[in-house]
């Protein structure tokens, strides 16, 4: 059995699957897959995993085919994870099932859609909230992935204030940092914004000159300074290198007016349909109205549940459906 053969090959410090916590409602075991594995086929195969491919990473509606989306944000991580769990001998299948399902939760136009829903909701949003959200409640109309409580607590904790409590979900949470900060310096490199030369000198030489360069520094020093411990960490120096290149891209391009021109026109549209669908909860799609009529949820919480699944195309057509006069024709 495969839960049984991870004890023969995995780290004691490793989540085996058949240590785990279980799910929120009991189900028969597979004849050839862990629980984790189940789970991470679960996350591959759901309508929020497909629709991050249509969702901003960091460059709104770029016209190019070669800027990362959420989607490729996710896969990127999944594969650093991997990486990293195979070489601690941690369980591979919890980091990938955390990796995959991390962003479920991301509103369409990446952080700036999550402000503008976190600003005028009372009930406030964050993504990695909404990333349980989808997993429990959402996904499958309604009845939730019903996913294991170690990849919830890896996606709930993978922000940087989080805490996870498997090595797994500490390996994401570094995973996602070191994912971001260097696919974006690519991306924004691909954009002009940033020439590699602009990088200050001290950050190359530390964690090197190119993006497969530090990718290679960053994922080494997670692995041997993890080595035979009950945590994953990084050595002082990379930690602090890698934090102040991830300071420098808020300051240079999170922030930067050139690649963020269009956010304010994203500000105003995303409030625009909310309060639009707060008004008229009744033009949701059926599996938002049960939510509110046979579920008893908050209609605020629902409303967000709908903008947030949005991908970027969705949100301006139905932008334009609702607020853009259209050509009048003949029927």
């Amino acid at each position: 059995m495969a839960e049984e053969r991870e004890y023969e090959v995995l780290s004691p410090y490793a989540a085996h699957a058949g240590d785990s916590k279980g799910r929120e409602r009991e189900e028969p075991q597979c004849d050839i897959r862990t629980v984790y594995q189940r789970d991470r086929d679960r996350i591959l195969h759901s309508k929020s995993f497909r629709r991050l491919a249509h969702k901003t990473q960091v460059f709104i509606a770029p016209m190019g085919d070669h800027y990362r989306t959420r989607l490729t944000h996710t896969l990127e991580v999944s594969q650093l994870s991997r990486t990293i769990a195979k070489a601690l001998r941690l369980n591979d299948d919890l980091s990938d099932a955390i990796a995959l399902g991390h962003d479920l939760g991301h509103t369409p136009f990446g952080h700036t859609g999550e402000r503008v829903l976190n600003e005028i909701c009372p009930l406030g949003f964050a993504h990695f909230r909404q990333s349980i959200r989808v997993v429990e409640v959402l996904e499958k109309n309604g009845e939730g992935l019903n996913l294991t409580w170690e990849v919830r607590d890896g996606i709930l904790n993978h922000r940087t204030s989080g805490h996870p409590s498997t090595l797994e979900g500490q390996i994401v949470r570094f995973c996602d940092k070191i994912a971001y900060i260097n696919h974006d310096i690519d991306d924004a490199e691909r954009a002009g914004i940033l020439s590699e030369e602009d990088i200050p000198k001290k950050y190359r030489e530390i964690l090197g000159g190119s993006t497969r360069d530090r990718l290679n520094t960053l994922i080494h020093d997670v692995i041997y300074s993890s080595l035979d411990r009950a945590d994953i960490r990084m050595s002082p120096e990379i930690e602090k290198a890698m934090m102040e290149l991830r300071k420098f891209m808020f300051d240079h391009v999170y922030l930067n007016s050139v690649a963020k021109t269009e956010e304010g026109k994203v500000g105003r549209m995303i409030t625009m349909l909310y309060q639009y669908y707060e008004k008229h909860v009744d033009e949701m799609p059926q599996e938002y109205i049960d939510l509110i009529k046979k579920k008893g949820q908050p209609e605020p919480r629902v409303v967000c549940d709908y903008i947030s699944g949005m991908t970027d195309q969705y949100s301006i057509s139905k932008f334009q459906e609702l607020f853009v006069p259209q050509s009048w024709q003949k029927k």
